[in-house]
Order: structure tokens, then C-alpha cells, then sequence
């Protein structure tokens, strides 16, 4: 299979995943769709039924031999996740359901012990909804202040505008994503790290879109905090990983109480036990996290070296082969960027766009983006947006533009 090819060839590729076969309204699928939710291979498909059918018990609480059977296959992934990000220590790695619930729990957790009223928050103006709502819950809530940092017209990050956030010393958190979801921009996350260890901030990195299309490694980036979902990395819904800093980690409150995340516990008072499963209450998704094992095992098998290549290809292509229509206009032109591009069309409704390309096979997002302030960023209420995986065909580029060709007849 795929998964240990050593050249990359995409129709191969697309044959690890069945839903690519589908028609949709009589036409081929065509899926641009991939930074919303990622299709799954077959590896993650049979992982996931054969935990069901030959390896299923609850983990951690039994002695019986199916339970430790699944229990050294779930805990098997908290090794892989940590080497796949380069993480100092197994322990420094926390499974959610998904990236928000990682951003949450850091807000919830270490926003409330760590900051004082006072202290201030920064983001960007491209985060994501879930990197920029619990933080306005902590503001409410704690009393800390939020603080936004511009950006550039084309989408990066403005830094004179992060010097004078900065500025008066009560920044203790910079929380950024590492590529925007709606202008496929990345950010240096590296020089932000040092920017914010300077000036004596934490870093936490939204890395929901990034860790699908880079090798990402925390300890080279220096973060504090990064948080990232498995439905988008090939994997399954309903898992998702929040690293930290040991050091950080053990000097943070739980994030829900139950079991598992006990020492002791009395009628009168509990304590908590180690990180992380201080912070993973109650029984985890473990169907689901062994899926994302297998995810990872397949990307990593396939490389990102590879991976990249093919995918920054396909965003140059699909750049000029969109961007020659004349009426469409795409957000954000960052130089440093991955495969999302968001659109509009001049007399077409988002919504219109896509609901006309379904109709041809083809599924694009169309909306804010879980991004509403952002669009008010860039002049807009909402676009259109075409997101690429690593089974993206520069024929399906090709098949978009012809649909958007059809539409703006249409709309003519």
C-alpha cells in the first residue's frame, strides 16, 4: 500500500482512500474540502474496525487480558504522537476530543492559575474562532486583558503591530495559529517563539491546519503550548492532542473531574494524578485514538518531504489557474503559504458558489470559516474555499475552474 511507498504517485495514493470513488449528482467527486475535515484511508479504516471487532475493552482499569491488550495499543499512540512532534517526554502529551478542547483546557486551566487580572492574552487577527473565543471567556471570567495583533493585507503577520503589543510588558500569552485556515498563510511560529520567551510570554500554536501539510517538531519551534485535531491529519473525529511543557503541565489543575484523573480520593477532598491523564477524566475515545496511531503511522510512511512537494505544486497551480478568471479574487497572498485558498466571485454569493460546484461533484466550503472577525479583516463576510490534501489532483484544480467558468456564465 501507500504507506510505504518511497516516491510519491498520487493515483496510487487515492486508491488507500474509498469514499474517493464515490459519484456525487452522476459526476466524480471532487474533493476540496480537506481543511474543514480530511477523507480517511484504508489503514485508519481497518484499524479503527479491527479495535472493534478483536481488541476492544476499556483501558487502564483492567487486568484481564483483552483490557491490557487495548490499554498498551492506546498508550502505544502517546509514543507515536510524541515522536511525531519531537516532544521531550511521553507525558507531555494530553488527548482531547479536538484542538478546541486542547485551547480550552489551556485557557481554562493554566489561563486561571497562571495570569492575573492585568496580565493580557495576544492573538492574531486570522486566529480561528476556537483561538480566540476561550480566550474572551478568560478576559470575562478572570479579568485579563486580549489583545489582537493586525496583520498584513496579504495575510501575514504584522510585526510592528506585535512590538507595540508587547510593548507595555503584560503580555503572558501568545496564542497563534501556525497556518490560517482561510488564508493558507503560515507564520513564523519559530521567530514568534523567541519574540514571546524574550519579553517573558508563553507560546501556545493553533497547529490544526500546519501538522497535516509540515513536519512539525515543538522543541525546535519552542512551544509552550500546540494544539491539533486527528479528523484533519487523516484520522478519525473525536481525537485530539494538546502538548505542553511538562513543567507547565504539572503545575496545572484539572481540566474535569471523574475517574482516571484521580490520586486519592475521600469523601472529604481528592488529588489529582500525574500528567497527563490529570487532564484525561473519565473513559478516552479509544477507538479513536488508535485510529489516529494509524494515521500517523500512514503519513509518516508516505513523508512530508513528499507530502509538501506535491501539495505546494497543486497551490501554484491552483494560484494561476484561479486567479486568470477574471471576477475571482482571492484573499490573502501571503508568500510563505499551504493548500487553502479562499475566493470570491464578483456577483455570486459564497453560498451560491457552492452550492452550483456541488452540483458538478465538486464540494468547496463556503461561509466565515469559523473565522468571522477575520473577514471583516479583509473586507469581505464571507468567501468561497478550496482546501487540498494529499490525494488533491491537479485535474481537480482544473475541474473547479472549469465550474467556476460555468457559474460566473451563470451570474453573467
Amino acid at each position: 500500500m501507500s504507506a510505504t511507498l518511497r516516491s510519491f504517485d498520487v493515483t496510487v495514493i487515492r486508491e488507500d482512500f474509498p469514499i474517493l470513488k464515490q459519484q456525487v449528482h452522476g459526476k466524480p467527486l471532487v474533493f476540496l474540502d480537506s481543511a474543514a475535515s480530511a477523507q480517511k484511508p484504508r489503514a485508519v479504516i481497518d484499524a479503527m474496525r479491527h479495535v472493534m471487532e478483536a481488541q476492544y475493552a476499556n483501558v487502564h482499569r483492567g487486568l484481564h487480558y483483552m483490557s491490557e491488550k487495548t490499554s498498551d495499543a492506546f498508550e502505544a499512540v502517546r509514543d507515536k504522537v510524541a515522536a511525531f512532534i519531537n516532544a521531550a517526554s511521553r507525558d507531555e502529551i494530553v488527548f482531547t476530543r479536538n484542538a478546541t478542547e486542547s485551547i480550552n483546557l489551556v485557557a481554562y486551566t493554566w489561563g486561571r492559575t497562571a495570569l492575573r487580572p492585568g496580565d493580557a492574552v495576544a492573538v492574531s487577527e486570522m486566529e480561528h474562532h476556537a483561538n480566540l473565543v476561550p480566550w474572551q471567556m478568560l478576559r470575562d471570567a478572570h479579568g485579563t486583558d486580549l489583545r489582537i495583533i493586525k496583520i498584513t493585507d496579504a495575510g501575514e503577520i504584522d510585526f510592528d503591530s506585535l512590538e507595540q503589543v508587547f510593548a507595555d510588558g503584560k503580555v503572558k500569552l501568545l496564542a497563534v495559529t501556525q497556518m490560517s485556515n482561510v488564508l493558507g498563510s503560515y507564520t513564523p511560529v519559530e521567530r514568534l517563539a523567541k519574540f514571546a520567551h524574550e519579553r517573558g510570554a508563553k507560546i501556545l500554536v493553533d497547529g490544526c491546519q500546519a501538522i497535516v501539510h509540515r513536519h512539525v517538531d515543538v522543541q525546535a519551534i519552542g512551544a509552550d503550548f500546540y494544539a491539533f485535531s486527528g479528523h484533519k491529519l487523516y484520522g478519525p473525529t473525536g481525537i485530539g492532542v494538546l502538548y505542553g511543557k511538562r513543567e507547565l503541565l504539572e503545575a496545572m489543575p484539572p481540566f474535569m473531574g471523574g475517574g482516571e484523573m484521580i490520586g486519592h480520593v475521600t469523601y472529604e477532598k481528592s488529588t489529582w494524578a500525574k500528567p497527563p491523564f490529570r487532564f484525561e477524566a473519565g473513559t478516552p475515545a479509544i477507538i479513536e485514538t488508535i485510529g489516529l496511531g494509524a494515521a500517523i503511522d500512514y503519513v509518516r510512511g508516505i513523508g512530508f518531504e513528499a507530502i509538501a512537494a506535491h501539495e505546494h505544486e497543486l497551490t501554484e497551480h491552483a494560484l494561476a489557474t484561479l486567479g486568470n478568471i477574471e471576477g475571482v479574487n482571492i484573499i490573502g497572498h501571503a508568500q510563505d503559504r499551504g493548500g487553502v485558498i479562499s475566493f470570491t466571485m464578483r456577483h455570486a454569493h459564497p453560498h451560491d458558489i457552492a452550492t452550483l460546484l456541488d452540483r458538478q461533484g465538486i464540494a468547496v466550503r463556503a461561509g466565515h470559516h469559523c473565522a468571522e472577525p477575520l473577514m471583516g479583516r479583509m473586507g469581505v463576510t464571507g468567501t468561497a474555499r478550496a482546501s487540498f490534501g494529499m490525494y488533491t489532483t491537479p485535474e481537480e484544480i482544473d475541474a473547479l475552474a472549469k465550474g467556476l467558468l460555468r457559474i460566473k456564465q451563470v451570474f453573467a
